[in-house]
């Protein structure tokens, strides 16, 4: 019966041991392809036209074939460069674009500065009152293309805070908002009620 016991703590002791001795070895690094790659930089002549556009302060967000069309597209921001006060932290800017090269020629597929606006007029769903700072996220979806979502960072004067999605609609070849399930297309007007800006 002795023997037994013995024979028992013996076990635990061991068993104890080896599992404090496992834990103090460091963690295993992971493998390399594991890694997150770094972002690739942005060619010069992308920079270029961003600067072209949206000023020096034009920052790349993503570039590459991002409405799935086979050209070359560019998203630049104007992010803004201080976080407002009870702001939650992210991509906040004033001013975007989504620009397309086609037979060496760039040419600008949607403009948000106050408004959103493609090459036929304002985006359905865009306040009517003036918009001084936005909130954009972004996915590359495999098969659709690039999808933002733009919410303003305060309730429009007279509108309610809405996030307004955007995405290339093939169809009619070039940047639309969505309805509020996110896939639906909705059209444009070419003209918005006279608002005041408050961007210079």
């Amino acid at each position: 019966m002795k023997a037994k016991r013995t024979i028992l703590t013996m076990g635990v002791t061991c068993v104890l041991a080896l599992a404090t001795a496992r834990s103090s070895e460091p963690p295993a690094k992971p493998p390399e392809s594991a890694q997150k790659p770094a972002e690739p930089a942005v060619p010069p002549e992308l920079q270029a036209a961003a600067i072209a556009v949206l000023g020096k302060d034009a920052e790349v967000l993503a570039f590459g074939d991002l409405a799935k069309t086979g050209n070359q597209q560019v998203l630049v921001i104007n992010r803004i460069k201080k976080t407002p006060p009870n702001t939650v932290p992210g991509i906040l800017l004033t001013r975007a674009t989504i620009l397309s090269q086609q037979d060496g020629k760039w040419s600008e597929l949607l403009h948000v500065d106050e408004h959103l606006k493609n090459t036929n007029g304002f985006l359905a769903a865009t306040p009517v009152a003036p918009v001084t700072g936005w909130r954009l996220q972004y996915e590359q979806n495999p098969e659709k293309g690039l999808q933002l979502y733009f919410t303003p960072l305060a309730q429009p004067a007279g509108g309610t805070l809405q996030t307004i999605g955007v995405r290339w609609n093939p169809k009619v070849k070039r940047y639309q908002s969505l309805d509020r399930t996110y896939q639906n297309f909705l059209g444009e007007t070419p003209m918005i009620e006279k608002v005041r800006s408050f961007l210079r």
